[in-house]
């Protein structure tokens, strides 16, 4: 299987300015980001972006960099920028990995890569863990993901959902034995033939009352494959304090 990782890195921020260049353990954090992508084995990895400074740096390590607009709503349009000057074929396999996050595990890449692969008739894939906590359930900030029995993505919410009805209506405070609820881990990957198409599907009613991008590739119809693994992975940077919790690990 051959496969290829995107790395947007955008350099404006509202809560931490210049993130992709933030130093961890004495090097910029994106480097940190193209190292782990580079060991998932994939075959080319590209960092998207659309700052001078970040290529430079980038560049200067010999990596390989897209530059890109800085009109784009989100990652995956930029994504779709570099498919297209790149000239990727509509078979060829394309994660996203998000540029804050510096200690995503390789092998996470690798296995919604090759999910994709082993499911032709998905367009995108993803991942999840199982959730066994209530407090985690009923967190809006944490998306939780529904599945058929073939481990495509039925809906994805901010609500807890499956709702354990009886379970809920005696003791919400308490997580319901065998409930198969399961968080959304944030990285994709996507079919190029998708990444073509997806700039002309119009927004969906559901994707922007949950505030959840993906649900417009439901709508539209297209199907997601979810990956189910052990452990949920470290947190990435979106906040100072995030920022400082990754430092202490990597030093």
């Amino acid at each position: 299987m051959n496969f290829k990782v995107v790395i947007p890195a955008r350099f404006a921020s509202t809560r931490l300015p210049g993130k992709p260049l933030l130093d961890i353990g004495g090097r910029p954090m994106v480097l940190h980001v193209v190292e782990r992508a580079l060991e998932s084995g994939a075959d080319e990895v590209w960092v998207a972006t659309d700052h001078q400074g970040i290529a430079d740096v980038v560049r200067a390590c010999g990596h390989q960099v897209c530059m890109t607009s800085s009109d784009h709503p989100s990652g995956t349009d930029r994504i779709a920028e570099v498919a297209s000057q790149r000239g990727w074929g509509d078979d060829e396999i394309v994660v996203n990995v998000q540029g804050d996050e510096p200690l995503i595990e390789p092998s996470l890449i690798r296995e919604v890569a090759q999910h994709l692969y082993d499911h032709p008739e998905a367009a995108i894939s993803t991942a999840s863990h199982a959730i066994h906590d209530s407090s985690d359930l009923f967190n809006p900030n944490i998306v939780k993901v529904v599945t058929d029995r073939d481990g495509h993505a039925l809906y994805f919410s901010r609500a807890p959902i499956p709702w354990g009805r009886d379970a809920f209506a005696v003791a919400p405070e308490n997580f319901p034995p065998g409930l198969p609820a399961y968080r959304h881990i944030g990285i994709y990957a996507y079919r190029t033939s998708f990444l073509k198409i997806y700039k002309q599907l119009q927004p969906a009613a559901i994707e922007q009352f949950e505030a959840l991008e993906q649900l417009r590739a439901l709508w539209h119809g297209y199907r997601i494959g979810v990956a189910v693994v052990e452990q949920a992975p470290v947190a990435g940077v979106d906040t100072e304090e995030d920022l400082q919790r990754v430092r202490r690990l990597l030093n």
